[in-house]
């Protein structure tokens, strides 16, 4: 089993998309634990790539691609999670994430997307240059327990301010958590704006999703 999970950290690593989803269709042939297959498996995958990314030993186009396999694998594992979800484990937590109003990077946004599809909550990925309602709206829809909001640009920051106030306006602050992340973000800014937290990349967004609302 060891073997097949390296397997499935190494098809992420080389950003190898069509293996990744191929791996993950013969996990859920054979009937292993979708779980264990995308923590010691995939989610092992990500992380190395994250940390050689953060290193500077791969560049932007390897990332792309990892998270993209990454990606894959879980489109198939997704369904499987849900299954073994509805028995022991509490129903999935749903996050809604996305890059805002005027910023069209979403690099990081999908990272974070997908490492938290990976530690069983489910998102709800608005993609990028997301209207300040949008965010809102769609959490209110899905009911969704917190709010995700990139910015990578200062220019775009207030946005994330402005979806904290639209909760205010309507009563639903502190009841949908906001955590925020970003290149030009901080602790401090997320104080600032009143935010619940705030993420420096994928690994500690998972973490601190998991604190504002539980664990999948």
């Amino acid at each position: 089993m060891a073997d097949f999970f390296d397997e499935c950290a190494d098809a992420v690593l080389k950003g190898d998309s069509e293996l990744a989803a191929s791996l993950a269709s013969r996990a859920v042939e054979e009937g292993m634990p979708a779980l264990e297959v995308i923590e010691k498996g995939f989610v092992k995958g990500i992380r190395e790539v994250g940390r050689l990314w953060e290193e500077g030993t791969i560049f932007l186009p390897e990332l792309v691609m990892g998270a993209e396999a990454m990606k894959k694998a879980m489109a198939v594992l997704q369904p499987e999670l849900m299954k073994g979800a509805s028995g022991s484990l509490p129903e999935p937590q749903k996050v809604v994430i996305g890059t805002i109003h005027g910023d069209i990077h979403d690099i990081g946004k999908t990272l974070v997307a997908t490492m938290l599809s990976a530690n069983g909550f489910e998102v709800e990925d608005l993609g990028a240059d997301v209207p300040v309602e949008r965010f809102v709206q769609t959490a209110v829809d899905k009911g969704a327990k917190c709010i995700a909001i990139s910015a990578l640009l200062t220019t775009t920051m207030p946005g994330q301010k402005k979806v904290i106030e639209e909760l205010d306006k309507r009563n639903l602050k502190g009841k949908i958590k906001v955590m925020v992340g970003g290149a030009p973000c901080s602790t401090e800014w997320a104080r600032e704006i009143g935010a619940d937290g705030y993420a420096s990349d994928a690994v500690s967004a998972v973490a601190l999703a998991k604190e504002l609302i539980g664990a999948a």
